[in-house]
């Protein structure tokens, strides 16, 4: 079906341009060039961007004048759209370095013609399966069948590149090697490997997020993204027929019938890429979790203003306000393979009355202890899709025991007895952390938490995600009040019962009075981080070093450190990680020499080998500690 992201050209922004023609580019360009190209990128940051009939324009300096005209999905998607007034234009510095300063562009958002036939799934590369939900179809490889010569050879590329910017580091990560990953990134597409090519986008995105020291970004995230690049172009490349490896096509939309959803609340959405916007998170009748959104070019303050705003569902006029309180009976309905509610043509939708979080399909939010569900989550992965892992909604209740920091401090209250009155915590459970989803000033999230966290023995039903990577910590979207207790919260009747809370503002009367028998007592108990206070932290700043630092940056390290690096990680008993560690360490320093007796750079590959299992190992084993945060007693 037809995406839904904006056609509408943002004047004030660079536009999103597709990897090949980024590649493409920098290709084109005199070597002689490209060690200037990087302090040019940096250049534009600074630079207005103006706007011209039907694009933008960005003043490079004197008879230098870069124009991109803009397709009709409001991307560089040709070469052609690309042009400099200068005398080398086309294979100038001023219109390569545009192009690289510009966003990368989701090539399934933004498709280019010339390609899409060719990317397109081929008997040898993709046919269909059932998907998670049993009734969405996912366009994959065709189980146990080996990767074909020409997947082999894309993800060899990009294991190629993948390697070098890993060896290097993000200091040196600069144009070139990133318009490599963009390339091999371009082949991965037209040979039908879209978690591959997924991933080197991501990887890119990352790459030029850390460089560019932007805002919310997270030296780990680069580290999670390069490792699953480096985890599926390595088997690919080896001949590896697992079908998981090739991934899916998260555009392919399907029919579904007739579908009756519930709301369950509003997310605002900032994303790095220049997108933002509203989510709303449904639950069908059958149990299963889907999404509406509205999700377009803009910055936060388009997040902001949707909180009220209307998007087209076929011919229906959606309100995602009313809708994360209500419901909708939807015909002709389309879903992706994510869970994402299509609003084609043929769309019909009719509403429905609001349904209570504590009735119908919406109580199954609820209806698993959290340690239980926790687990769940944790061992259960997506393998076409590991970013998903642990980002499914659920709920549970919980009394505010106060704050530390950002965080406000819970523990779950105890099933609901027959004889009724206030819950109590579960004994002996975990102090389970809450934590904002999004910490901008424009949203509610962060006032949200801190007034919750005014009212110690509150008790507050929520909704939200886990954070896979924090013992015991918990993202909320929304609140409501817990049925049948006295100290819990008293909201608005058009509320519904429940507040989303990057939009909706809880107010001192919308909390209980205080009572002055709850104290702050169990702050001062608070446990310790299972995975902060564990020595795989010493994995885990030797793995992040070797992406923000390189090779030579861990060589160092590991010289400084001596045996001081994997002797903690054996007393604890983490002796595997501890060997890991020692063989990436051994492998970064290591040199060979050529037939006179000089020294030369080894190849990459072993080392990214080396890198790769010691990940691995430390995702494996923060994963196992923040399971076991749920289940275990809080320490101290």
């Amino acid at each position: 079906m037809t995406d839904r992201t904006a056609t509408a050209v943002d004047t004030d922004r660079l536009p999103p341009v597709l990897p090949a023609v980024a590649a493409a580019a920098v290709a084109a360009l005199p070597p002689r060039l490209h060690r200037r190209l990087d302090a040019a990128v940096e250049r534009l940051a600074g630079v207005p961007v103006g706007p011209v009939d039907g694009g933008v324009s960005v003043d490079c300096g004197p008879e230098s004048l870069v124009t991109l005209t803009l397709g009709a999905t409001g991307a560089v998607i040709d070469p052609d759209q690309a042009r400099c007034s200068c005398l080398l234009a086309p294979r100038c510095l001023h219109r390569t370095a545009v192009l690289l300063a510009c966003p990368v562009a989701d090539p399934a958002a933004h498709p280019d013609p010339a390609s899409t036939a060719a990317a397109s799934p081929t008997p040898d590369s993709a046919g269909t399966a059932s998907g998670r939900t049993g009734r969405t179809a996912r366009t994959r490889k065709s189980a146990g069948a080996a990767p074909t010569k020409a997947q082999r050879a894309a993800a060899g590329a990009l294991w190629r590149a993948a390697a070098a910017v890993l060896a290097a580091g993000v200091p040196a990560a600069g144009a070139v090697p990133q318009a490599e990953l963009l390339r091999a990134a371009h082949g991965a597409r037209l040979a039908g490997l879209p978690r591959a090519e997924s991933a080197a986008l991501r990887t890119v995105r990352g790459l030029r997020a850390h460089r560019g020291r932007q805002n919310g970004h997270r030296l780990a995230e680069l580290v999670e993204v390069l490792h699953d690049l480096l985890y599926v172009a390595g088997r690919l490349a080896a001949g590896d027929a697992d079908p998981a490896l090739v991934g899916v096509l998260r555009r392919a939309y399907q029919p579904d019938g007739t579908l009756e959803v519930h709301g369950v609340c509003r997310e605002p959405v900032i994303s790095a890429t220049g997108y933002a916007g509203v989510v709303t998170h449904l639950v069908a009748a059958d149990g299963r979790q889907l999404s509406f959104g509205d999700v377009k070019p803009g910055g936060p303050d388009r997040a902001r203003d949707c909180a009220r705003a209307v998007t087209e569902m076929g011919a229906v006029a959606v309100n995602h306000a009313v809708l994360a309180r209500g419901g909708l009976r939807i015909t002709g309905t389309t879903v992706s393979p994510d869970g994402r509610l299509g609003a084609g043509k043929g769309v019909r939708a009719t509403p429905l009355a609001g349904a209570d979080w504590s009735t119908g399909p919406l109580a199954r939010l609820f209806a698993r202890p959290l340690a239980e569900v926790v687990t769940a989550q944790l061992a259960t992965d997506d393998p076409e899709d590991p970013a998903r892992a642990g980002t499914a909604l659920f709920g549970g209740d919980l009394m505010v025991v106060g704050a530390v920091g950002d965080q406000v401090l819970a523990r779950e209250l105890a099933p609901a007895t027959d004889e009724g009155g206030e819950r109590a915590p579960v004994p002996d459970g975990p102090l389970i952390r809450l934590v904002p989803v999004d910490a901008h000033p424009m949203l509610a999230h962060v006032a949200n938490l801190r007034r919750l966290a005014s009212r110690p023995g509150l008790r507050v039903r929520v909704v939200g995600r886990l954070d896979p990577d924090r013992a015991s910590t918990l993202r909320p979207l929304a609140v409501g009040p817990v049925p049948g207790a006295a100290a819990t919260l008293r909201l608005p009747t058009d509320w519904h019962g429940r507040a989303d809370l990057g939009y909706d503002e809880l107010q001192g009367g919308h909390l209980p009075p205080r009572d002055p028998a709850e104290t702050a007592g169990p702050v001062l108990a608070m446990g310790a981080d299972a995975v902060a206070e564990s020595p795989l932290w010493r994995v885990r700043r030797l793995v992040e070093l070797a992406v923000s630092g390189g090779r030579r940056a861990v060589a160092e390290a590991a010289r400084g450190d001596g045996t001081g690096l994997a002797g903690p990680l054996r007393r604890a008993g983490f002796t595997t990680a501890a060997a890991l560690t020692t063989a990436l360490a051994d492998e970064s320093d290591r040199r060979g020499r050529d037939a006179f007796g000089r020294r030369t750079d080894p190849d990459p590959d072993r080392y990214a080998w080396a890198w790769l299992a010691a990940t691995a190992h430390l995702a494996a084993a923060e994963r196992e500690l923040i399971r076991s945060s749920w289940t275990a007693p809080p320490l101290g």
